[in-house]
């Protein structure tokens, strides 16, 4: 979420860019950086229906956060704030005990299994003390009563490109590679009351691990846990004759181009408990990627 383009202000004297230090040596906001909601599509309600995810039934997939009981998830906040709040567009803000309840309804949903939260703004430890849900790990850049300072000034557009957390945490995590052994602790240290003016704070209490233990890359640079087993699962032949099996009843007869229902075409296949089996036709009559195969009796 990007409240303001900054890449695309007509200020920037180089467009399509964002760099995190004076002398432009990294573009943040590089070709592998997605944006799913900006300006003003970044309020208070959407952060809070992507959290729990109560979203329209046609909002796409880009804008839903797809998480289940086993994700571990991260959750980054810079902006201005004060004292149990941050500010979204100067219009409106979100308050520590709406944060606090959205997360218990993460808990509640099994929409994650460890949460990371991390906010960069004046106060910002405010922000994390009505949390009361478990598996959360919380950091700020600041404690209650303090600021928190803007960091590398620009002269040639005459604003500071980066808060100092900010600036500092990625300075360290720039040196963490998947095979990283650097646990939150190392994490902890980051940015000192010397480099950042304020005093950066932590919450451990509810998180279930201890902090020593849980790894960077737990959080950061996408590692994913599989599951092992012994068991050889063949999918090859049974999926191969189910898509023959479609392609012989839905060739000429498709006329959608996004979604259909096969139960539009071909009546008595339906999944479990008489739901229809969805079939998403990739916007050609004849190829299609079959998504939510169910167990089905063919007519």
């Amino acid at each position: 979420m990007l409240a303001d383009d900054m890449a695309c202000n007509h200020r920037n004297p180089k467009p399509a860019t964002v760099f995190s230090h004076k002398n432009m040596e990294l573009n943040v906001y590089g070709d592998d950086v997605e944006v799913d909601y900006r300006g003003y599509e970044v309020t208070v309600e959407n952060f809070l229906r992507v959290l729990t995810g109560r979203l329209p039934p046609s909002t796409p997939r880009s804008k839903r956060l797809l998480s289940d009981d086993r994700s571990n998830i991260l959750i980054y906040l810079t902006g201005h704030g004060g004292n149990g709040f941050l500010k979204f567009q100067d219009s409106e803000e979100i308050s520590n005990v709406e944060l606090a309840d959205a997360f218990e309804q993460m808990w509640q949903k099994r929409r994650y299994n460890e949460l990371l939260f991390i906010i960069d703004t004046c106060q910002g430890a405010s922000m994390y003390e009505r949390f009361y849900s478990p598996n959360i790990m919380a950091l700020a850049s600041s404690q209650v009563g303090e600021d928190s300072l803007s960091h590398q000034p620009d002269l040639a557009i005459g604003v500071h490109l980066m808060d100092r957390y900010t600036f500092y945490l990625l300075e360290f995590l720039e040196d963490i590679h998947p095979a990283s052994k650097a646990n939150m602790n190392d994490l902890f240290k980051v940015c000192p009351r010397s480099q950042c003016v304020s005093t950066p704070g932590h919450r451990t209490d509810l998180f279930q691990r201890d902090p020593g233990s849980v790894l960077i890359t737990d959080f950061f640079g996408s590692v994913r846990k599989v599951e092992i087993t012994t068991e050889a699962v063949n999918l090859t032949d049974p999926i191969k004759q189910v898509e023959e099996r479609f392609l012989r009843i839905f060739q000429g007869k498709l006329q959608c181009r996004e979604t259909c229902l096969v139960s539009d075409y071909v009546p008595g296949i339906a999944g479990p408990k008489g739901r229809a089996l969805q079939l998403y036709i990739h916007h050609s009559d004849y190829y299609y990627v079959l998504i939510n195969l169910l167990p089905i009796e063919f007519p």
